[in-house]
Protein backbone atom coordinates (compact mmCIF):
# COMPACT_ATOMS: atom_id res chain seq x y z
CA UNK A 1 0.00 0.00 0.00
CA UNK A 2 1.47 3.41 -0.91
CA UNK A 3 1.72 5.72 1.65
CA UNK A 4 -0.78 8.87 1.07
CA UNK A 5 0.80 12.00 -0.45
CA UNK A 6 1.63 15.00 1.52
CA UNK A 7 0.96 18.61 0.03
CA UNK A 8 3.80 20.44 -0.58
CA UNK A 9 4.32 22.99 2.41
CA UNK A 10 3.23 26.60 1.42
CA UNK A 11 5.76 28.54 1.35
CA UNK A 12 5.45 32.58 1.02
CA UNK A 13 6.96 34.56 -1.57
CA UNK A 14 10.29 35.41 -0.98
CA UNK A 15 9.84 39.42 -1.08
CA UNK A 16 6.78 39.32 0.49
CA UNK A 17 6.59 41.10 4.27
CA UNK A 18 6.42 39.16 7.58
CA UNK A 19 2.77 39.31 9.05
CA UNK A 20 1.76 42.09 11.30
CA UNK A 21 -0.03 41.72 14.63
CA UNK A 22 -2.04 44.23 15.27
CA UNK A 23 -1.53 46.35 18.24
CA UNK A 24 1.58 43.89 19.16
CA UNK A 25 4.14 46.78 19.82
CA UNK A 26 1.11 48.99 21.75
CA UNK A 27 1.29 49.74 25.35
CA UNK A 28 -2.15 47.55 26.29
CA UNK A 29 0.02 44.35 25.96
CA UNK A 30 2.66 45.81 28.06
CA UNK A 31 0.73 46.76 30.77
CA UNK A 32 -1.15 43.35 30.58
CA UNK A 33 2.26 41.27 31.18
CA UNK A 34 3.04 42.83 33.81
CA UNK A 35 2.36 40.73 37.26
CA UNK A 36 -0.22 42.16 39.64
CA UNK A 37 0.31 44.50 42.33
CA UNK A 38 0.54 43.97 45.53
CA UNK A 39 -0.95 46.57 47.99
CA UNK A 40 -1.33 46.40 51.46
CA UNK A 41 -5.03 45.72 52.44
CA UNK A 42 -6.14 49.49 53.84
CA UNK A 43 -4.84 50.55 50.39
CA UNK A 44 -8.06 49.47 48.46
CA UNK A 45 -10.23 52.04 51.02
CA UNK A 46 -8.81 54.80 49.02
CA UNK A 47 -9.44 53.28 45.24
CA UNK A 48 -12.30 53.22 43.32
CA UNK A 49 -14.41 50.48 42.72
CA UNK A 50 -12.89 47.75 45.65
CA UNK A 51 -14.82 45.14 47.20
CA UNK A 52 -14.16 45.57 50.80
CA UNK A 53 -15.25 43.52 53.43
CA UNK A 54 -18.13 44.74 55.91
CA UNK A 55 -15.88 44.18 58.68
CA UNK A 56 -13.37 46.67 57.77
CA UNK A 57 -16.33 49.03 56.74
CA UNK A 58 -17.45 48.45 60.04
CA UNK A 59 -13.98 49.39 61.68
CA UNK A 60 -14.07 52.44 59.17
CA UNK A 61 -17.23 54.04 60.23
CA UNK A 62 -16.27 53.99 63.91
CA UNK A 63 -12.93 55.79 63.28
CA UNK A 64 -14.77 58.38 61.39
CA UNK A 65 -17.17 58.32 64.12
CA UNK A 66 -14.63 59.38 67.01
CA UNK A 67 -13.39 61.82 64.86
CA UNK A 68 -16.52 63.50 64.60
CA UNK A 69 -16.87 63.51 68.04
CA UNK A 70 -13.36 64.41 68.96
CA UNK A 71 -13.94 67.53 66.96
CA UNK A 72 -16.98 67.84 68.57
CA UNK A 73 -15.55 68.19 71.95
CA UNK A 74 -12.70 70.24 70.91
CA UNK A 75 -15.04 72.92 68.71
CA UNK A 76 -13.85 76.02 69.09
CA UNK A 77 -17.46 77.73 68.98
CA UNK A 78 -18.56 77.83 72.23
CA UNK A 79 -22.15 78.34 71.14
CA UNK A 80 -22.63 74.73 70.55
CA UNK A 81 -23.53 72.40 73.16
CA UNK A 82 -21.02 69.45 73.97
CA UNK A 83 -21.90 65.95 73.89
CA UNK A 84 -22.54 65.79 77.65
CA UNK A 85 -24.61 68.72 77.60
CA UNK A 86 -26.87 67.12 75.13
CA UNK A 87 -26.96 64.04 77.01
CA UNK A 88 -28.18 66.03 80.13
CA UNK A 89 -30.90 67.67 78.30
CA UNK A 90 -32.29 64.78 76.66
CA UNK A 91 -32.29 63.23 79.55
CA UNK A 92 -34.53 66.25 80.98
CA UNK A 93 -36.69 65.98 78.30
CA UNK A 94 -37.14 62.78 78.17
CA UNK A 95 -38.01 62.19 81.56
CA UNK A 96 -39.43 65.98 82.80
CA UNK A 97 -41.13 67.50 79.62
CA UNK A 98 -42.70 64.24 77.85
CA UNK A 99 -40.20 63.96 75.06
CA UNK A 100 -41.34 60.35 74.77
CA UNK A 101 -44.81 61.25 74.16
CA UNK A 102 -44.54 63.99 72.04
CA UNK A 103 -41.81 61.48 69.99
CA UNK A 104 -44.97 58.57 69.75
CA UNK A 105 -47.38 61.45 68.64
CA UNK A 106 -45.11 62.67 65.68
CA UNK A 107 -44.27 58.89 64.92
CA UNK A 108 -48.20 57.98 64.37
CA UNK A 109 -49.15 61.07 62.33
CA UNK A 110 -45.77 60.36 60.19
CA UNK A 111 -46.70 56.41 59.54
CA UNK A 112 -50.32 57.36 58.41
CA UNK A 113 -48.94 59.60 56.42
CA UNK A 114 -46.46 57.38 54.84
CA UNK A 115 -49.16 54.59 54.55
CA UNK A 116 -51.78 56.98 52.53
CA UNK A 117 -48.73 58.97 50.71
CA UNK A 118 -47.81 55.41 49.31
CA UNK A 119 -51.54 54.40 48.11
CA UNK A 120 -51.60 57.60 46.75
CA UNK A 121 -48.35 57.74 44.96
CA UNK A 122 -48.12 54.25 43.69
CA UNK A 123 -52.01 54.27 42.30
CA UNK A 124 -51.02 57.10 40.49
CA UNK A 125 -47.85 56.19 39.46
CA UNK A 126 -49.07 52.55 38.10
CA UNK A 127 -51.86 54.92 35.87
CA UNK A 128 -49.20 56.04 34.07
CA UNK A 129 -49.46 53.10 31.66
CA UNK A 130 -52.42 54.52 30.18
CA UNK A 131 -51.87 57.74 28.18
CA UNK A 132 -54.80 59.65 29.92
CA UNK A 133 -53.45 59.85 33.08
CA UNK A 134 -50.09 61.00 32.17
CA UNK A 135 -50.60 64.91 31.76
CA UNK A 136 -52.42 64.21 35.92
CA UNK A 137 -49.56 62.62 37.20
CA UNK A 138 -47.10 65.14 35.51
CA UNK A 139 -49.06 67.84 37.09
CA UNK A 140 -49.12 66.43 40.27
CA UNK A 141 -45.24 66.13 40.62
CA UNK A 142 -44.63 69.88 39.43
CA UNK A 143 -46.52 70.24 43.15
CA UNK A 144 -43.00 69.65 44.87
CA UNK A 145 -42.14 73.34 43.93
CA UNK A 146 -45.10 74.50 46.25
CA UNK A 147 -44.93 75.69 49.90
CA UNK A 148 -47.23 73.90 52.43
CA UNK A 149 -48.02 77.47 53.96
CA UNK A 150 -49.81 78.29 50.97
CA UNK A 151 -52.33 75.19 51.28
CA UNK A 152 -53.06 75.77 54.73
CA UNK A 153 -56.49 77.80 54.28
CA UNK A 154 -57.49 75.34 51.47
CA UNK A 155 -56.58 72.37 53.65
CA UNK A 156 -58.19 73.76 56.27
CA UNK A 157 -61.70 74.33 54.83
CA UNK A 158 -61.17 71.12 53.29
CA UNK A 159 -60.59 69.07 56.21
CA UNK A 160 -61.11 70.97 59.27
CA UNK A 161 -58.14 72.01 61.93
CA UNK A 162 -55.75 69.66 64.07
CA UNK A 163 -55.03 65.99 63.56
CA UNK A 164 -56.57 65.72 60.04
CA UNK A 165 -55.09 69.02 59.10
CA UNK A 166 -52.00 67.94 59.76
CA UNK A 167 -52.07 64.76 58.01
CA UNK A 168 -53.12 65.94 55.11
CA UNK A 169 -50.57 68.34 54.88
CA UNK A 170 -48.20 65.51 55.87
CA UNK A 171 -49.46 63.49 52.63
CA UNK A 172 -49.57 66.51 50.17
CA UNK A 173 -45.94 67.14 50.94
CA UNK A 174 -44.73 62.89 50.68
CA UNK A 175 -47.07 62.64 47.75
CA UNK A 176 -45.31 65.29 45.01
CA UNK A 177 -41.88 63.65 45.64
CA UNK A 178 -42.98 59.94 46.10
CA UNK A 179 -45.24 60.23 42.75
CA UNK A 180 -42.25 61.90 40.78
CA UNK A 181 -39.71 58.98 41.67
CA UNK A 182 -41.93 55.98 40.95
CA UNK A 183 -43.36 57.39 38.10
CA UNK A 184 -39.65 57.76 37.07
CA UNK A 185 -38.99 54.78 37.44
CA UNK A 186 -42.06 53.02 35.53
CA UNK A 187 -40.96 55.41 32.60
CA UNK A 188 -37.41 53.48 32.75
CA UNK A 189 -38.52 50.53 32.54
CA UNK A 190 -36.94 48.75 29.20
CA UNK A 191 -38.78 48.17 26.27
CA UNK A 192 -37.28 44.55 26.20
CA UNK A 193 -38.78 43.59 29.19
CA UNK A 194 -42.70 44.03 27.70
CA UNK A 195 -41.54 42.52 24.73
CA UNK A 196 -40.55 39.43 26.65
CA UNK A 197 -43.76 39.33 28.19
CA UNK A 198 -45.79 40.05 24.84
CA UNK A 199 -43.61 36.89 23.59
CA UNK A 200 -45.14 34.89 26.14
CA UNK A 201 -48.43 35.77 25.21
CA UNK A 202 -49.56 37.82 28.07
CA UNK A 203 -51.82 40.03 27.78
CA UNK A 204 -51.50 44.12 28.17
CA UNK A 205 -53.16 44.13 31.82
CA UNK A 206 -51.35 41.03 32.58
CA UNK A 207 -47.93 42.25 31.63
CA UNK A 208 -48.76 45.49 33.14
CA UNK A 209 -49.04 43.27 36.58
CA UNK A 210 -45.76 41.69 35.78
CA UNK A 211 -43.77 44.45 34.56
CA UNK A 212 -44.78 47.12 35.84
CA UNK A 213 -46.19 46.44 39.18
CA UNK A 214 -44.35 43.05 40.46
CA UNK A 215 -41.28 44.24 38.38
CA UNK A 216 -40.61 47.49 40.22
CA UNK A 217 -41.59 46.38 43.80
CA UNK A 218 -37.58 45.99 44.45
CA UNK A 219 -37.29 49.97 43.35
CA UNK A 220 -40.95 50.97 45.21
CA UNK A 221 -39.39 50.11 48.82
CA UNK A 222 -36.65 51.99 48.34
CA UNK A 223 -38.13 55.12 47.00
CA UNK A 224 -40.51 54.28 50.33
CA UNK A 225 -37.68 54.77 52.05
CA UNK A 226 -36.34 57.70 50.67
CA UNK A 227 -39.62 59.32 51.39
CA UNK A 228 -39.98 58.04 54.67
CA UNK A 229 -36.85 60.41 55.14
CA UNK A 230 -38.36 63.29 53.69
CA UNK A 231 -41.52 62.79 56.00
CA UNK A 232 -39.18 63.05 58.97
CA UNK A 233 -38.01 66.69 57.42
CA UNK A 234 -41.52 67.78 56.23
CA UNK A 235 -42.40 66.90 60.27
CA UNK A 236 -41.48 69.99 61.63
CA UNK A 237 -42.75 72.20 59.55
CA UNK A 238 -46.71 70.83 59.67
CA UNK A 239 -46.17 70.60 63.20
CA UNK A 240 -45.00 74.26 63.44
CA UNK A 241 -48.01 75.43 61.46
CA UNK A 242 -50.41 73.37 63.58
CA UNK A 243 -50.06 73.11 67.18
CA UNK A 244 -52.79 70.93 68.21
CA UNK A 245 -51.55 67.93 69.66
CA UNK A 246 -47.97 68.70 70.10
CA UNK A 247 -45.26 66.47 68.80
CA UNK A 248 -41.48 66.64 68.30
CA UNK A 249 -41.70 69.15 65.57
CA UNK A 250 -43.75 71.81 67.76
CA UNK A 251 -41.17 70.98 71.19
CA UNK A 252 -38.09 71.44 68.40
CA UNK A 253 -39.62 74.99 67.48
CA UNK A 254 -40.33 76.01 71.08
CA UNK A 255 -36.69 74.92 72.51
CA UNK A 256 -35.05 76.72 68.82
CA UNK A 257 -37.08 79.99 69.57
CA UNK A 258 -35.61 80.32 73.19
CA UNK A 259 -32.22 79.24 72.45
CA UNK A 260 -31.86 76.30 73.75
CA UNK A 261 -29.40 74.92 71.84
CA UNK A 262 -28.72 71.63 73.89
CA UNK A 263 -32.42 70.73 73.77
CA UNK A 264 -32.50 71.51 70.05
CA UNK A 265 -29.45 69.17 69.48
CA UNK A 266 -31.07 66.60 71.68
CA UNK A 267 -34.46 66.32 69.58
CA UNK A 268 -32.49 66.14 66.74
CA UNK A 269 -30.51 63.29 67.73
CA UNK A 270 -34.10 61.34 69.10
CA UNK A 271 -35.53 61.95 65.06
CA UNK A 272 -32.38 60.52 63.86
CA UNK A 273 -32.73 57.81 66.04
CA UNK A 274 -35.80 57.09 64.97
CA UNK A 275 -35.21 57.86 61.12
CA UNK A 276 -32.66 55.54 61.10
CA UNK A 277 -34.31 52.20 62.75
CA UNK A 278 -37.27 53.33 60.59
CA UNK A 279 -34.77 53.32 57.26
CA UNK A 280 -33.11 50.08 58.42
CA UNK A 281 -36.77 48.27 59.12
CA UNK A 282 -37.71 49.71 55.35
CA UNK A 283 -34.53 47.85 54.14
CA UNK A 284 -35.14 45.09 55.94
CA UNK A 285 -38.42 44.36 54.51
CA UNK A 286 -37.19 45.21 50.51
CA UNK A 287 -35.30 42.16 51.76
CA UNK A 288 -37.15 40.08 52.42
CA UNK A 289 -39.66 40.96 49.78
CA UNK A 290 -37.21 40.98 47.25
CA UNK A 291 -34.04 38.83 47.91
CA UNK A 292 -32.81 38.75 44.29
CA UNK A 293 -32.77 42.31 43.60
CA UNK A 294 -29.27 43.19 44.43
CA UNK A 295 -27.94 40.10 43.32
CA UNK A 296 -26.39 41.71 40.29
CA UNK A 297 -24.80 44.75 42.28
CA UNK A 298 -21.42 45.27 42.35
CA UNK A 299 -21.12 46.41 46.17
CA UNK A 300 -23.34 43.06 46.66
Amino acid sequence: MNAPVQPPPLESAPDSPPPVITGAHSHALEIGDLPPRRRPPFVNLFLPNRAIAPSALWIVAAVEAALFLALWFASPYKVLPTPPEVLRALSNLWLNQGLGRELATSFSLNASALFWASVISLGLAYLTVIPVFRPLVAAISKGRFLSLAGFTLIFTLAVGGGRPLKLSLLVFAVTVFYVTSMASVIAAIPRGEFEHARTLRMSEWRTVWEVVILGTVDKAFEVLRQNAAMGWMMLTLVEGIVRSEGGVGSMLLAESKHFLLAEVFAIQLVILIVGLLQDYAITFARKMACPFADLTLERR
